[in-house]
């Protein structure tokens, strides 16, 4: 129920027992976006100390490499020498995956968004930082099997983070879950009924 309760004060969502309201994540989510940050600036420091101007590493013979590359396009290398826009571009996501977030209800079923979005805003952040301090991204990944781009572990939050979500919009969520995730008036309405519902239980629980 407390976890219930700390989500509606962060959503702006009033309820008869709740006292004043802040916005913004928790600091769980917060503590997991900082993590996943920091893991992706880790292996990239360690790529600077360990591969820059040396060999690439085999670490699979034929399949996988360490290989130091410094990326001055988009993911993958696409589009070169923009740096500007791209810094503009991943503030953008940034922001759209916090805006996308705080329209979530509180219920597992939904719980994959979150995780998602979280892992898509830790990548974008991961590879603007880059941005913003070396004016390129720091990629070291390779898979020479299949020459496929050079990429990091920023790129692998945001590709696979994106796949996944894809899936669980087309082929998970019904249309109705997807109504309440875009409408803002049925979200709210939704949660009014979801905290109406918690405070029944909790009224029910003390009677017993």
């Amino acid at each position: 129920m407390q976890i219930l309760e700390k989500w509606f004060h962060n959503s702006g969502i009033k309820s008869s027992r709740m006292g004043p309201q802040k916005k913004g994540p928790t600091w769980l989510w917060v503590f997991l976006a900082v993590c996943l940050i920091l893991l992706d600036q880790l292996t990239k420091f360690a790529a600077v100390k360990l591969l820059r101007d040396r060999p690439a590493k085999s670490i699979l013979p034929g399949i996988f490499e360490l290989a130091y590359v410094e990326n001055r396009g988009a993911a993958f290398g696409m589009l070169p020498n923009k740096h500007i826009l791209f810094v503009l571009f991943a503030l953008v996501i940034v922001i759209l995956c916090v805006a996308a977030f705080r329209r979530i209800p509180p219920k597992r079923r939904f719980l994959p968004l979150q995780i998602l979005l979280v892992l898509i805003f830790s990548g974008a952040v991961g590879n603007m930082i880059d941005r913003i301090l070396h004016g390129y991204v720091i990629d070291f990944l390779y898979f020479s099997l299949i020459d496929f781009p050079v990429f990091n572990v920023a790129d692998i939050y945001v590709t696979v983070s994106c796949v996944l979500l894809l899936i669980f919009l087309f082929f998970v969520y019904s249309e109705e879950e997807l109504d309440i995730l875009l409408r803002p008036k049925r979200r709210e309405r939704y949660l009014r009924e979801l905290a109406e519902k918690i405070e029944e239980a909790k009224n029910n629980s003390s009677k017993d």
